[in-house]
């Protein structure tokens, strides 16, 4: 099976993306996709490819491995804020950086 993706094709995708290309890198692009569809082709070569299930995670034996959230006492706003130049309320204020 080819995809029948010829010069012509990546010279009019070039013009539908809005992009110049050379001569050299029209050639090059053509080229790239002809070693990606033989690479296709020979995936689709393997026999019953198509009993084959699509993997999800590299390793067979993956599993997540969560924890609980912990509520963990933490400084108290106050003395953050205590530290800033320039407070709103309990938000931090900083100079305006674009117009």
């Amino acid at each position: 099976m080819s995809s029948g993706f010829t010069p012509e094709k990546v010279e009019k995708l070039a013009d539908l993306l809005m992009i110049g290309l050379s001569e050299e890198e029209k050639d090059m692009v053509f080229k790239e996709f002809a070693v990606i569809d033989a690479n296709i082709n020979k995936i689709n070569e393997i026999p019953n490819i198509k009993d084959v299930l699509p993997m999800t995670h590299a390793l067979d034996n993956f599993e997540y491995v969560l924890r609980d959230d912990e509520v963990e006492e933490s400084i108290d706003i106050k003395d953050l804020l205590a530290n800033c130049d320039d407070t709103d309320g309990d938000e931090v204020s900083v100079p305006k950086v674009v117009g």
